[in-house]
């Protein structure tokens, strides 16, 4: 599975960067001032958990950790989420999808409560 969270993080880094350049170069004089801070919220934390994944698919590499295992999927499904809602959020204008937003908030919390509890050599 290691490997596999290395490809998963490795495309989402590549999708938020190149929604960082969209919202710059091209969304700027599109959306209003706050959807444009929405959307870079949105890029910065997909990255951010682009590189959750590929930490833990490199440490998986070493030793099967059901946790570390459970910590991959959480910051996937987190981002797809927390991102996601974000991005919809910004280019649509619909409020309601900002009610999403938390859960995958929750979602990237657990990815990291897995994470820590991994590190310190609870197998789950």
């Amino acid at each position: 599975m290691g490997k596999s969270f290395i490809t998963i993080g490795a495309c989402l880094g590549f999708l938020a960067v190149a929604a960082g350049a969209f919202g710059a170069h091209i969304l700027r004089s599109r959306l209003t001032p706050d959807d444009l801070v929405t959307f870079e919220i949105a890029a910065r934390y997909q990255m951010y958990h682009a590189l959750a994944i590929i930490l833990v698919g490199s440490l998986l590499t070493r030793a099967s950790v059901p946790l570390l295992n459970s910590s991959g999927w959480l910051f996937f499904y987190g981002s797809l989420v927390f991102s996601g809602s974000l991005y919809l959020l910004s280019w649509t204008g619909i409020r309601w999808l900002g009610a999403l937003t938390p859960i995958g908030g929750i979602l990237l919390l657990c990815g990291w409560a897995c994470l820590f509890l991994a590190s310190l050599g609870i197998k789950g």
